[in-house]
């Protein structure tokens, strides 16, 4: 409890900063999350070890402000490449409306996602244990979705293969990466550009530690029109 109690007090001054006002139980079930994904993390391997001090500003926070970016009128999102429930879990807190699938072809990253839901108590959420690009999945999930969202687990050309057969007639990528952004749109433009409607990149900054995104975090948000 006691280091669930620093992650809640970590959390509360990062939303505080950044003017970010989620309710209070909603505070307390990312920091218990955080306590969940710190402890399963000792056995199966969802983030690195090396990152778990940053475990709050570098995935839960991250994963939240993600939240802040979404087109309105999205109400429903799939979670490519989930790995421990990033950035899904925290985004079915913030956004109890939402419904999500959480998908990954790690069996063990999924059985651990299985049981932080059942202990977060989230109803809105599911976690699938395919590969995205599988024909059991794209049936399964065929037109479902008018939000992808992912951290960084694949170029955008690659995203854009995932998602166009999940989404309906329009959707929206959302999606945290880093490097040339700007080389991976051209590259995707090469084979998709008829179904990309318009693209964003925000530079993620924050306070305290992050104002002039010195992480280099950037975030993509992509149009797709089928």
């Amino acid at each position: 409890m006691e280091r669930q109690e620093q992650y809640l007090r970590e959390l509360e001054k990062l939303f505080w900063e950044n003017e970010l006002s989620p309710e209070p139980y909603q505070l307390a079930r990312l920091a218990k999350y955080a306590d969940l994904l710190a402890t399963k993390n000792e056995s199966v391997n969802l983030i690195s070890r090396k990152d778990i001090k940053n475990i709050i500003e570098n995935h839960i926070f991250m994963s939240s402000f993600m939240k802040e970016f979404f087109p309105e009128k999205t109400n429903k999102f799939v979670d490519i490449g989930t790995g421990g429930g990033l950035p899904g879990i925290p985004l079915a807190i913030l956004n109890p409306m939402m419904r999500g699938v959480l998908v990954d072809s790690t069996a063990k990253k999924i059985d651990a996602v299985k049981e932080f839901i059942k202990k977060l108590k989230l109803s809105n959420v599911v976690a699938e244990s395919f590969r995205v690009e599988s024909d059991e999945f794209k049936k399964k999930y065929a037109k479902k979705f008018n939000l992808v969202v992912s951290r960084g687990t694949a170029p955008i050309i690659i995203l854009i293969r995932y998602a166009l057969p999940l989404i309906k007639e329009k959707g929206y990528i959302v999606s945290i990466k880093g490097g040339d952004l700007e080389e991976e749109f051209k590259t995707a433009e090469t084979k998709y550009k008829a179904y990309i409607k318009k693209h964003t990149i925000f530079e993620l900054s924050y306070k305290p530690n992050n104002i002039r995104n010195k992480k280099g975090k950037k975030l993509v948000l992509l149009e797709l029109n089928k």
